[in-house]
């Protein structure tokens, strides 16, 4: 009797103990799969924002299952800067990560915050399993395994990318925050872009916004841009269609958007909307966010900074204090403008910050010394739609609309009437009738700047502009490099092989080399 009535209490205490396993389990798998589709430079020219020459049936998919934002606009115009902030919640020039493919040797790192954890590391603290197949480009310094668990390549500029995960392989490591990143615009890159093209667009029917000129060299780079979504369009649906078929759709969250506008003369790497305007559409396979209702659109201001704090929201996570961005899905809170900012790109240095909302944008220029149109990396590769731009403008072939970009003058301050000019061609910083609501937008960023100590106002080290002479060599003509000229005579275009070193493999069982360890003026020396 005794024996019994002990395998009865072993037995209740093991079922009591399984029980509790399959409780917790299952409040585990109640969280859902965050999945982040992340594209490169590419413009919200998709059928579902209105596109009427390509065909995007997979992403007007994802449009029709939730919700299409035609207000998304990043804090960023330029790939590292942006993702820095996306995956911090946090503007990159509050903690000094705004200059492009910055923090890349031991020397000019830039460390985090103790305080400060990444959205990653948030989503594992709270049981999630992490990965991001694909590149990371953060300007800060980082182990890796912190935020992600996966094996991955370093290259000495553009940082740390992934070893991809097979989707097939994650349905039992759910839930997930997960990130897929996607060509998107940089398709043209690959050697088998053409090949890759199954119906090219109709380069006849092209039709460019006003700013640029009805030239083919121009048309075919737009061209090239819609065929590149289509492409992203048929990769969109292999995700969508393998998450489907191992049963993991259904308890995912879907985020579609890209990084920034894409590559065209006043786009990328400038705060008009051609640079800041993204697509972003949210998906919701799991059905049950009243926030996510299929086939709506919304046209409420999104920063790119909510992205990675809304995520956080849908998986119940405690959005910290010092994070900028903010939850898109709370009434209360709604955004009333976006600012954003440009600093040095590859070697080309600016600073431009603007101020967008959904009537208005303010762009002040700091950097007037300078023209719009200073040397860049597309001048370097020889980009065709860039040195016909140039020919056009010394031709004087360009209407008044055209060549005000490619002038050398440039002014301080710049406001435009969104509502009557989207294109942003018609500066009235200097209409008086405008003067209210200049001061209104310029007060505002004078604000932004002080409470936020908008680290762009302070010259970038030393350390970090000699990486940029060592590669870019005779192209890096702005001042700021003129010291550092003197001082290493034999430094610059010293370290351009760089660009072209392979990525070193960090597996399990490598240890983490997290930084270049170069003393550059003895590389130089060695050369």
């Amino acid at each position: 009797m005794k024996f019994s009535m002990l395998r009865i209490f072993i037995i209740g205490i093991i079922g009591a103990i399984v029980l509790s396993c399959q409780k917790k389990e299952e409040t585990i798998l109640e969280k859902p799969n965050i999945l982040w589709i992340y594209l490169e430079d590419t413009a919200p020219l998709l059928s579902s924002y209105g596109t009427t020459l390509i065909a995007t049936p997979n992403i007007d998919n994802l449009a029709k299952e939730g919700v299409l934002y035609k207000n998304a606009f990043m804090p960023a115009p330029v790939c590292s800067a942006i993702r820095s902030s996306i995956i911090t919640g946090t503007m990159a020039t509050t903690i000094g990560l705004h200059n492009h493919h910055s923090s890349r040797t031991k020397k000019s790192a830039i460390y985090l915050p103790d305080s400060l954890k990444t959205i990653p590391e948030l989503f594992k603290n709270a049981g999630y399993f992490t990965f991001n197949n694909g590149k990371d480009d953060y300007n800060f310094v980082y182990n890796r395994r912190d935020l992600y668990t996966q094996d991955y390549k370093i290259h000495p500029l553009y940082g740390k990318s992934s070893v991809r995960l097979d989707l097939d392989s994650i349905k039992d490591k759910q839930p997930f925050f997960g990130q897929i990143q996607l060509y998107g615009g940089k398709e043209i890159f690959s050697k088998s872009f053409k090949d890759n093209v199954k119906t090219p667009v109709d380069r006849s029917k092209i039709k460019l916004p006003p700013y640029l000129p009805n030239h083919p060299a121009i048309i075919e780079e737009y061209a090239n841009h819609l065929d590149a979504i289509q492409i992203t369009d048929e990769k969109v649906g292999v995700i969508i269609n393998t998450l489907r078929k191992n049963n993991i759709l259904e308890n995912t969250i879907v985020f579609f958007f890209s990084d920034h506008g894409m590559r065209m003369t006043r786009n990328k790497q400038f705060l008009y909307d051609g640079g800041l305007h993204v697509p972003l559409i949210l998906a919701d396979f799991t059905k049950k966010n009243k926030n996510i209702s299929s086939g709506t659109v919304n046209t409420d201001l999104v920063n790119g900074l909510d992205l990675g704090t809304s995520s956080l929201a849908l998986a119940d996570i405690q959005i910290p204090e010092y994070m900028e961005g903010k939850n898109m899905f709370s009434e209360s809170d709604q955004r009333e403008y976006v600012i954003s900012a440009r600093d040095r790109c590859d070697f080309t240095i600016d600073r431009i910050r603007s101020v967008r909302s959904k009537d208005y944008k303010y762009i002040r220029n700091f950097m007037t010394d300078r023209p719009y149109t200073q040397p860049t990396y597309m001048d370097v590769a020889g980009i065709e739609f860039v040195q016909v731009m140039h020919q056009l403008h010394n031709d004087k072939k360009l209407n008044s609309e055209q060549d005000r970009f490619m002038s050398k003058e440039r002014p301080p301050v710049e406001l435009y009437n969104l509502k009557e000019d989207p294109f942003e061609l018609n500066n009235l910083a200097s209409n008086p009738e405008y003067k209210k609501t200049l001061n209104v937008y310029a007060a505002i960023l004078n604000t932004w700047i002080k409470d936020t100590d908008d680290k762009g106002q302070y010259p970038e080290s030393e350390e970090g502009l000699k990486l940029m002479l060592g590669i870019w060599g005779d192209n890096c003509v702005n001042p700021e490099y003129d010291p550092i000229k003197k001082k290493y005579p034999n430094l610059a275009g010293s370290l351009f092989y760089l660009k072209s070193e392979p990525s070193k493999l960090i597996d399990s069982n490598a240890i983490e080399d997290t930084l270049l360890d170069i003393d550059l003026p003895s590389v130089v020396k060695n050369k």
